[in-house]
């Protein structure tokens, strides 16, 4: 039973030994406690200057643009099939207020647009085709310019995030030129010289991770944007073929003139 016991505790107190006991083949590991930190990615993002902060910002705000432009760039937010069949169905019964209050209770583009139309020609009945023409190419366009200057966001981030990376850089060799003419130890300056060097790359790589990104997403959106503007102004030139058959309707007839009036 001794023996039982004394095997017991050899066993568990060996690799308490063993691990205090330094390998005959090599240095010991666990006896060096200055051994160097590892530096990873996230501790040189933290230490890249002033400069990385409007670089996280603008990456921030970028994926929310991209974000918000996934959910209201498309096809339901501009032109609806279940809207353009009402309309269809109300413009063919000549009912403007019914589909006037239909777009009022709608948000997409070509509903502003309709709506736009009716409540110009509620209000002024006598008025031409023409110039229910020119209010519909108004806010068709004012609606265009506003979906274009949406997507412009993207291109601007695409620009000024390289541009800020940039000026990290300089700012990163800045400090690198700075440690090499101060008069220290060569161990701490060389380590000043590698901190300014990796804050410039650090910066130079967030602003290009940004722009390109940036760059691609307003390509996409941008022919996106396009392609729905052609299907608005085939969805406003739809309407107005419509509401130019009623116009002809109401053309002023000729009074028939008696012939003791002409003689």
């Amino acid at each position: 039973m001794k023996i039982v016991s004394w095997l017991i505790a050899l066993v568990i107190t060996s690799p308490v030994v063993l691990a205090q006991s330094p390998s005959p083949g090599g240095p010991a590991v666990l006896d060096q406690p200055d051994m160097p930190h590892r530096k990873t990615v996230l501790d040189a993002v933290m230490h890249a200057g002033p400069v990385i902060i409007p670089l996280f910002l603008l990456s921030v705000f970028s994926v929310m643009m991209v974000i918000i432009y996934l959910m209201t760039i498309r096809r339901g937010a501009i032109v609806s099939s279940g809207f353009m069949a009402t309309a269809d169905a109300l413009l063919r019964k000549r009912d403007h207020l019914g589909l006037l209050a239909v777009s009022n209770r709608h948000g997409e583009a070509i509903a502003r647009v309709v709506q736009k139309i009716l409540d110009f020609t509620t209000k002024n009945p006598n008025a031409n085709f023409e110039q229910v023409r020119e209010i519909a190419q108004t806010e068709g366009t004012r609606v265009a310019s506003s979906l274009n200057n949406r997507v412009i966001y993207l291109a601007d981030i695409g620009m000024i995030a390289p541009l800020l990376g940039l000026l990290g850089t300089v700012f990163g060799i800045i400090h690198s030129f700075g440690a090499l003419g101060q008069e220290q130890v060569a161990s701490a300056r060389y380590g000043a010289l590698s901190q300014g060097i990796s804050e410039a790359l650090v910066n130079t790589a967030a602003g290009l991770a940004i722009g390109i990104p940036a760059m691609v997403f307003y390509a996409f959106f941008r022919g996106r944007a396009q392609r729905l503007i052609s299907e608005l102004e085939a969805a406003t030139t739809h309407v107005l073929a419509l509401l130019s058959l009623q116009y002809g309707d109401r053309r002023p007839e000729r009074a028939p003139v008696l012939i003791e009036d002409e003689l």
